[in-house]
């Protein structure tokens, strides 16, 4: 629960506030007089205004008024923090009963260990980090601050590296004895995997979040503030820089480079080695080639 003028800092609302209270977000159909709702469009702006709601955020270009509204640059950005910030962290730090620690781990103040939790030796882990039930993160693997793991997420395996004889065409595994480093403010959800560097390091920049069913190879390299959606696969040596996007079922092939800022649509193939560049270019198909080439290919075929 929070004083409106706390709630008008958080979202940097200038105007008076007055001292009601808020202890909720909510959709708009249940809202209360203690919740805070947001409005995109005019519809659910109108919507907004007929129900109980106690706080209404909606866009600065919007042109209905009620008490209750506050125009901000962004709603649901601002929706967003201010649910954050009335459910705090959401956990308890401690370690579970059931975890499993190695010798030489670290763990920051206010982090959360959850149950059935496996940590190899050296693990180093940040402060106020939610490490959830069963997650597995393998020696050499080191956490920032405010990491979320969800479950079953396994950090720091070994890589799929092999060499194969000439001869005999048998395949012996190349060392894998790299690392791996997840920054501040990581998020990965649950079932991901994120292989450690052969011999190397694997690198998540801070503030990426990663969805449910993603893996992601050895020695790859991924930026700040990347978005990566479920059951995408990057083979290993590949480079995501800051700022992209990429959308459910995406498969990226080995030393391939995704650039600042791109977006490939759901289900894009990246070819190994190749370069994917331009902020904001979007990106689709098997293999991936600009979109409007896409739509040109797709219309051809329906002639055909």
């Amino acid at each position: 629960m929070a004083k409106m003028s706390e709630v008008a800092d958080w979202v940097g609302w200038s105007a008076p506030a007055g001292d009601a209270e808020i202890d909720r977000v909510s959709s708009i159909e249940a809202a209360t007089g203690s919740s805070v709702v947001f409005a995109v469009d005019s519809t659910a702006l109108r919507a907004a205004i007929e129900s109980k709601a106690g706080l209404i955020l909606a866009a600065k270009s919007s042109q209905l008024e009620d008490d209750r509204i506050w125009h901000v640059a962004d709603a649901r950005y601002a929706f967003a923090t201010i649910a954050r910030r009335l459910k705090g962290k959401g956990f308890e730090a401690g370690i579970h009963p059931s975890a499993v620690v190695g010798e030489d781990v670290q763990i920051g103040a206010g982090t959360s260990i959850g149950p059935g939790v496996v940590i190899g030796e050296g693990v180093r882990i940040g402060k106020d980090c939610n490490i959830m039930a069963r997650v597995t993160l393998y020696p050499r693997t080191v956490l920032g601050d405010r990491v979320v793991a969800q479950a079953g997420a396994v950090l720091g395996s070994t890589g799929f590296g092999y060499v194969r004889h000439a001869e005999t065409g048998e395949y012996l595994v190349f060392p894998q004895q790299g690392s791996l480093c997840i920054e501040d403010d990581v998020e990965i959800g649950a079932n991901s995997t994120i292989d450690r560097g052969a011999l190397g390091e694997t690198r998540i920049g801070r503030g990426t979040k990663i969805d449910n069913l993603v893996h992601i190879g050895h020695n790859c390299v991924i930026g700040k503030n990347v978005i990566i959606a479920a059951q995408t696969g990057i083979s290993g040596s590949s480079v995501v820089e800051d700022g992209a996007i990429l959308g459910g079922q995406v498969g990226i092939g080995e030393h391939a480079t995704v650039g600042a800022g791109v977006i490939l649509g759901g289900g894009a193939g990246v070819l190994s080695g190749k370069k994917m560049r331009g902020p904001g270019q979007v990106f689709w198909g098997r293999p991936a080639r600009p979109l409007k080439e896409y739509l040109r290919d797709l219309a051809r075929l329906r002639k055909g």
